[in-house]
Formats: C-alpha cells, structure tokens, sequence
C-alpha cells in the first residue's frame, strides 16, 4: 500500500476561529479487486456480430454515418489501449492478446451474456493464463446536424450576401467490458464506458463545411485506445485529497502548536498537543485528544488516531471527534481492501 502523502494546500480559517482545515493526500482502494493468485492476463475481444445482426448492422452503419471498418478498428484500438496500460502495471508477470479465438456475439443487446465457465476454463488453461479481460461490446453512434446561415462577404465590388453552411457531427463510442475469474467462477467486474466526440466545420458550401469532419476515423480510433487505458485503471488504486480539521484555540500551547503546524512542523505541534491532554479543562484535554488522532493519522497510525479519537468523544464528549472516528473506522476498512489489491 502506498504510504500516505500530507499535502498542505494552504491553511482555511472557520468562521468558528477555534479550528483550522488540513488537506491530505490518502490513497482509495480500486474499484475492482483483482486476486493476489491472478499473475497472468489475457485479453479477448467478443465483438463481431452474428449473422443474424449482419443486416441491421449493414443498416446501421448507413444511418449513422460509420466507415468502414469503424468499429471493428476502434474494438481492436480498444484492445491495445487496455493491453498496454495492463502491461505497464507491475501487478501482472504477463498479459497477452488472445485473438486466435472468434466470438460472434449478438450487438444489439445492452450486454451479451457471459461466456460459459466452461469456454473460460478452457481458454485459460490453453492460454496459461489467470484471469480474461473481455470487451464484450463495442459500438459507435453517429448523428449530423446541417445547417445554413446568412453572412456577408467581402470582394472586390464590396460587401455581398452568402449563405454559410454548418455541418456538426457527434459520435458516441460505447464499449462494454468483463472480466472472468475460472478459479473462483466470478465475474469480478462489469463496467460500460461511453465516451463522446464532437466535429464542427463550416464554409461557404457544403464541401468545405464538411472537410473538418475527414479526421473522423482517427479520432474514433484514439478515444477507443482511451477507453480501454481507461478501463485498466479501474483495478488500480487512486488518491484523493481530503480535509481535515484541528483545534487551534483553548491554552498558549494550541496557539504555538498552530505556528509550528503552519510552518509544516506537524510533530513538534504534537509535542505541545500531548501536553495538553491532561489538561483538567475537559474540552481543552478534548480537543487535544483529538488533534492527536490527526497527527497519528498524517503519520499513517490508523489504530493510534482511532484510539485517539474514541478517547475524545467517550472521555470528553467532542461531537467533532464522533465524527473522525467513522471516518477513521472507513479508512481502515479500504485499507484492509488495498492490501488485497
């Protein structure tokens, strides 16, 4: 697990005055959890249409304005972008394209049903491999919008009226993906990824409007790349930046231990914090339990800040630390989750 990082982004007062805001750096587990025993990747691509979708598919392509090979290009980009964002991963010893297999899968449906465990036993086993990546659809919607204003333009015999024409075009890639798991027959993952792309172009005839929509396939072709890097990140952990608040106010030393955590000297501050812990003032010992726990926290002690914590709401009845002990309680419960990841 990544050692959590303290980013100070500036220090917010709160209309209270008796706190200040923190920002941290912690790392969220992934959204999908890939077993420790997975070493070996394979990747395969479901998506060709059955014959019985081949007409519709025909029709399809025609009325939305796809080229050819569109999809079936962009799938394969798709394919590559997951394979290489894969292999840049230290999490897999191997990750390997298996495309010496072709499935036909129906593409009208919102998604196909998965593949038997048995054909995923097999491929597995055939394959030498843990665990398959399946983009099990792909498709792109495309709709044009033309229209004509009136401008004026500039010749040698002066300012004349012309008509401008617009031509605006959206496609929308839309890819569909699981991941099976043979040895514990689960399908550890189901996620749909759509991604937009806008082309506009305009000119004093139709021709020229239409020239800034050529790049098309190009375009189609790296957003699909992106879906699938973006679909392999969904197994890797990620950070975000959370607030915290601590006591600033109650004796001289919170005062002090506010310079001092300013200047980003955040254990000396503790030092002035432990202090004041057994201070006979209930609410000041409170707040500097409570500051405790957030140093244990910045250090990456979670059962130390959660002890912290509790000991400032059960022993001096500080609501803000009611709360920190959920958040805390929450925080060790993904980090059990990052460190099956």
């Amino acid at each position: 697990m990544k050692k959590i990082m303290l980013f100070i982004a500036g220090v917010a007062l709160l209309a209270s005055c008796k706190t200040n805001q923190l920002y941290l750096n912690v790392v969220e587990p992934a959204p999908v959890t890939i077993p420790q025993d997975v070493k070996n990747a394979g990747i395969i691509n479901r998506y060709l249409p059955t014959d019985e979708s081949k007409v519709i598919d025909a029709i399809d392509r025609t009325l939305s304005l796809e080229g050819k090979n569109l999809d079936k290009d962009g799938a394969a980009e798709s394919i590559n972008g997951l394979k290489e964002e894969l292999s840049a991963n230290e999490r897999f010893a191997e990750v390997k394209v298996i495309d010496d297999i072709k499935f036909k899968t129906p593409k009208l449906t919102v998604f196909p049903a998965p593949l038997t465990w048995e054909i995923v036993d097999m491929i597995c086993r055939e394959q030498s491999v843990d665990a398959l990546f399946a983009l099990e659809k792909y498709d792109t919607d495309t709709h044009i919008d033309y229209s004509t204003s009136k401008r004026e333009v500039k010749t040698p015999l002066g300012n004349i009226p012309a008509i401008e024409h617009h031509a605006n075009m959206q496609t929308v890639v839309k890819t569909g993906w699981r991941i099976y798991y043979p040895a514990g027959k689960a399908i550890l993952d189901e996620y749909i990824y759509n991604e937009s792309i806008n082309f506009s172009g305009s000119g004093i005839n139709p021709l020229v409007a239409a020239a800034a929509l050529i790049g098309r396939k190009d375009a189609v072709n790296q957003v699909s790349n992106k879906a699938g890097r973006g679909y392999a990140i969904r197994i890797l952990p990620y950070q975000i930046r959370v607030t915290r608040d601590y006591f600033v106010k109650g004796t001289g030393n919170f005062k002090v231990a506010k310079r001092r955590a300013q200047m980003g000297k955040w254990n000396e501050a503790a030092e002035l914090w432990e202090k004041e812990t057994d201070n006979g003032k209930g609410k000041i010992a409170g707040r500097a339990c409570y500051n405790m726990a957030i140093i244990n926290e910045i250090n990456g002690d979670l059962d130390a800040a959660l002890k912290w914590a509790q000991k400032s709401y059960e022993d001096y009845n500080n609501k803000l630390a009611l709360h920190y002990t959920r958040i805390l309680e929450n925080r060790k419960y993904k980090n059990e989750v990052l460190n099956q990841q």
